[in-house]
């Protein structure tokens, strides 16, 4: 039997990191069982579903590179099947036509609530209290309609909906790969609606007619939906279907303990993107995320295809951890190939510089790459590391840089400039080569001699070492900041 997966997102909002961690699990299980990864649309709420929401899931997942091994279902187009599966219901008689109106299940529902609170009253005695927590019970209690065993309809033209006669009897279990062996009293379950009285059909109903037709054979799913699990498989064996095998994951918390929420940080699967984090460095956090293997930290899909498990995952919820999703950030930006992550900075290079980049800060950056992409844990925070290739900063010198490019030290870097103009190969080696001569030659530290140097090209701006600045900058660039400072000082001076 062919395993077959599925994320079933509702296209009412954008795609967030749980519901990303769902898909991924539910790719990588795939994977990992030679099987197949599909995506259902789940539509049907018209009233807040919108396209813009679906083209906000469909773009997450492909710049996760969740992508699935068919064109998605989108739940609305299959509405004629589940109409058609729930008379098929109601001719085998395991679902019935229900006049109960919705004014009078809320009548019933009023009722139950006053008694309970009747029986909470000061001055009520025993046996009324009981008496009246009894009815509260029965009222209160999971829908048993008066129709599920037939009856006339109250008039010919009466408004109906049709119902899932519910189990009476026995336990509803369910063998979850995660939560383990989970039941409940089928007592709890009620009549619930499949087709509403306008003859569409709801969720319940259409979940279960959607994973049935596209063969999905195991559901992994977040554990709010686990209540619903209890209601679904009634479905299942009102259709004599054979019943996939459930997976509850739990939830995702804040760092807190408590539940996920905006003050925890962004919810949206590409706000991430839009903060500067690689997709795949966002699927090894959110993989570690309530799964483990062993001690290993970092995954790429590949790699993480040939291990993942369901039982390795956690049953307690898992806490969202910004600085670790930085850290892992880190790593996969290190590990990035050159010619993709000068693609993916070049936008935030040009947010930083405020104009779009030249080819001389684009050849700047492409040769320096390689040696500052441990400058940044994310896309913007490593483009503000390359500022001093286009800004020496002359007009924001800090305390620091105002020191070095004074007194002694400013003379030295007019002594220092002559030295380094006569290299004859532009390169850091040579460049380093000359910097020590000058300082043997003279008897001076480095101490003494690059604090100038670095004040002049960078004005203060975090940096490398100066002989890969000063190759990166060009030996025009590299001489003009460093006169600019001596001509400003003979300016001053006159």
């Amino acid at each position: 039997m062919t395993t077959i997966t599925r994320f079933a997102p509702s296209p009412t909002g954008m795609l967030h990191i749980g519901g990303a961690r769902t898909a991924l699990f539910n790719y990588l299980f795939a994977r990992r069982n030679q099987g197949k990864f599909l995506l259902r649309i789940e539509d049907t709420d018209k009233a807040r579903s919108t396209q813009e929401a679906v083209d906000a899931i469909l773009d997450g997942m492909s710049w996760l590179g969740l992508d699935a091994d068919e064109a998605p279902v989108f739940q609305s187009a299959q509405a004629e099947r589940h109409v058609e599966c729930a008379e098929a219901m109601i001719a085998n008689g395991r679902a019935f036509r229900c006049y109960a109106t919705p004014e009078e299940l809320q009548a019933r529902r009023d009722e139950g609530e006053a008694a309970r609170a009747a029986a909470k009253q000061d001055g009520v005695s025993e046996a009324d209290r009981q008496t009246l927590l009894r009815k509260a019970e029965e009222l209160l209690a999971p829908f048993r309609s008066p129709w599920r065993d037939g009856g006339d309809a109250p008039a010919p033209d009466a408004p109906y909906t049709i119902r899932l006669r519910a189990p009476d009897d026995g336990q509803i279990i369910v063998q979850d790969g995660i939560q383990g062996e989970v039941k409940v009293a089928a007592r709890e379950i009620d009549d619930l609606i499949l087709l509403r009285a306008d003859g569409s059909p709801t969720y319940m109903l259409a979940v279960v007619v959607d994973d049935h037709d596209m063969g999905v054979t195991h559901v992994i799913r977040g554990d709010d939906h686990l209540r619903n699990t209890f209601r679904q498989i009634p479905i299942y064996q009102a259709m004599d279907w054979g019943v996939p095998h459930f997976s509850h994951v739990p939830m995702i918390h804040g760092d807190d303990g408590a539940k996920l929420s905006k003050r925890h940080g962004a919810l949206s699967t590409t706000a991430y993107r839009d903060m500067g984090y690689l997709p795949e460095a966002l699927n090894s956090y959110l993989l570690r995320l309530g799964w483990s293997h062993g001690d290993e930290e970092i995954f790429t899909l590949e790699s993480a295809a040939k291990v993942f498990s369901i039982e390795a995952i956690n049953r307690s919820p898992a806490r969202l951890d910004l600085a670790k999703l930085n850290d892992v950030n880190a790593h996969f930006i290190r590990a990035c190939d050159d010619a993709r992550l000068l693609g993916l900075l070049k936008p935030w290079l040009e947010e930083a510089m405020g104009e779009p980049l030249d080819d001389t800060i684009i050849e700047r950056v492409t040769v320096a790459l390689p040696s500052m992409k441990d400058r940044g844990a994310t896309l913007p925070e490593l483009a503000e590391a390359f500022r001093f290739l286009w800004s020496a900063n002359t007009d924001n010198l800090n305390k620091k840089a105002r020191k070095a490019l004074s007194g002694d030290s400013l003379e030295r870097l007019s002594d220092l400039r002559q030295a380094i103009a006569n290299v004859e190969e532009w390169r850091d080696t040579a460049l380093q080569q000359a910097l020590q001569s000058y300082c043997a030659d003279n008897e001076l530290s480095f101490g003494q001699v690059g604090p100038p140097v670095r004040a002049a090209l960078t004005g203060g701006l975090p940096a490398p070492d100066l002989a890969p600045v000063m190759e990166w900058l060009g030996r025009n660039e590299t001489l003009s900041r460093i006169d600019f400072h001596l001509a400003r000082t003979d300016m001053q001076s006159e």
